[in-house]
């Protein structure tokens, strides 16, 4: 019997879930605050022990999962309709550069260490400071960057360039391994891409990645020599 009631609650947490995902909406994690993360684990955790805990009614933790989802909901609709409110709900943007200068104390409001910043600085490929205009750290945790308008890429708009329609790269080689479908789907056949290889004096088993958008290829190698010395420290 207890068997029986494990599976129908799990089946029952489980259909909670889903309902309380769709009433809330699909978010990615990076797109979450800090309150939703919080009551994202929460609901998760009340569902989990409504799963396997057989001694507790199972209407609480349906009420317990009714009441978090109606709370974010609610949440949401006032953060819509208030600024105010939506700044003292979910947070607000905080400046941490701006015009060569970094806000000391704003760092210490967001408690965002310097090493921090810089290892996002580098990953949002930014390796020199000064071609950094603005930084901001936004609600969901993730930092913004905008660069100088010297250091920002040209396109096409600056140049009165109209290029044409382009094609998505199709990842055709990963990890020593032909991946046919993505090749025919390229438009790519085999033969020419032996042939692109050997004009590269390579072989399929020396390619890490390769990726091509039925045109152009982009060949990397599998490189086991790597630098071992931390230039960033």
């Amino acid at each position: 019997m207890d068997y029986l009631k494990v599976f129908l609650s799990s089946l029952l947490s489980l259909l909670m879930l889903f309902v309380s995902a769709k009433v809330i909406g699909n978010k990615q994690m990076s797109q979450l605050n800090m309150f939703d993360y919080i009551n994202g684990i929460t609901i998760g955790s009340i569902a989990a022990d409504m799963a396997i805990n057989l001694d507790n009614n199972i209407l609480f933790p349906v009420i317990a999962i009714t009441v978090y989802t109606s709370v974010i909901v609610l949440i949401g609709y006032i953060g819509s309709k208030s600024v105010a409110a939506r700044r003292i709900l979910t947070g607000k943007t905080i400046t941490l550069m701006d015009k060569g200068k970094l806000y000391y104390d704003n760092f210490r409001t967001a408690k965002v260490d310097l090493n921090e910043f810089l290892t996002q600085c580098r990953l949002n490929g930014f390796f020199n400071m000064n071609d950094i205009e603005t930084a901001l750290l936004e609600q969901n945790g993730m930092i913004s960057f905008m660069p100088r308008s010297v250091s920002r890429p040209v396109n096409p708009k600056d140049m009165n360039i109209t290029p044409g329609p382009e094609r998505p790269f199709y990842c055709i080689i990963s990890d020593g391994n032909i991946l046919n479908e993505n090749l025919s789907e390229s438009g790519i056949t085999l033969e020419k891409l032996h042939s692109e290889l050997r004009c590269r004096k390579l072989g399929v088993t020396d390619i890490y990645a390769a990726f091509t958008d039925g045109n152009k290829f982009c060949v990397f190698q599998k490189i086991k020599e790597a630098p071992k010395n931390d230039i960033t420290q």
